[in-house]
């Protein structure tokens, strides 16, 4: 079964995830990781994640919901839920430089910050890179970021990118921008399948108008078909690659999440 490997599916109504998860299963898609952004967010991914057995967690706090500097107690905070069993991640982490984002120097010192309690307890990192590309390569090599592993959530990044991500141990995690970038699948077409692993990065869509057409883990079959195409491969042959990856990335936490696929 696929493993959708970032979402944020706290964000939907308690109602909602029943059915989320049901449609999910129904397409294959056997295991689903929430990603938290803020403390508060963490805690409802791991409860999620204590709630259902497909779902499991990441702790982080995202660099645009930093509200200032990461203080000792919000560290011990993350650090405690961090150590739960049902934490698989480090993410939703990194950089974001886009415009009116929080300060750079602050983001940074946030980041790693995490990448260090992401050490202590031996979680891959799960990173978010806008507009930052060269200060994110930058980080990851300073933290060693290779020795924990990691993705580059939602790439949509060129060649060079990739292959610098790739170099420092890292998978590029597609989501549905394959669809519609053309630069992306260029990209894509050229990627080793033993590095990618896939995602959704779903959340309340509610600018897209109808229900249906919010997007949601069911949803990577859909990205694993068009990596098919651009390889002239199965998807079969995406599904068991992507999913192996993702276990991969996973170390000891893998056959947790394994286990229910």
């Amino acid at each position: 079964m696929f493993i959708d490997l970032h979402t944020h599916i706290d964000q939907y109504e308690p109602g909602e995830l029943p059915g989320i998860l049901s449609r999910a299963r129904e397409a294959d898609v056997g295991a689903i990781i929430a990603a938290g952004v803020t403390v508060e967010s963490t805690r409802r991914c791991i409860q999620l994640a204590n709630e259902f057995d497909h779902v499991f967690a990441g702790v982080g706090v995202h660099p645009s919901d930093l509200a200032g500097e990461l203080d000792s107690a919000t560290l011990d905070e993350l650090r405690r839920l961090a150590a739960d069993d049902r934490v698989v991640v480090m993410s939703e982490v990194g950089l974001d430089h886009q415009d009116r984002s929080p300060d750079r120097a602050m983001q940074e010192r946030a980041f790693r910050a995490q990448i260090g309690i992401a050490r202590e307890a031996e979680l891959p990192v799960v990173f978010h890179m806008r507009f930052a590309t060269a200060d994110m390569l930058r980080v990851l090599r300073e933290e060693h970021v290779s020795d924990l592993g990691g993705a580059a959530h939602y790439f949509q990044g060129d060649r060079d990118e990739a292959a610098a991500i790739i170099d420092l141990g890292c998978y590029i995690s597609l989501a549905k921008p394959l669809l519609r970038l053309p630069e992306l699948q260029e990209v894509a077409r050229h990627l080793p399948l033993d590095s990618i692993v896939l995602e959704t990065d779903c959340y309340p869509q509610p600018f897209k108008g109808k229900r249906e057409n919010w997007t949601e883990p069911k949803d990577v079959p859909v990205v694993a078909a068009k990596l098919a195409e651009l390889k002239a491969i199965d998807v079969a042959e995406v599904m068991e690659a992507t999913t192996a990856n993702a276990l991969a990335m996973l170390g000891r936490r893998a056959d947790r999440v394994a286990a229910v696929l």
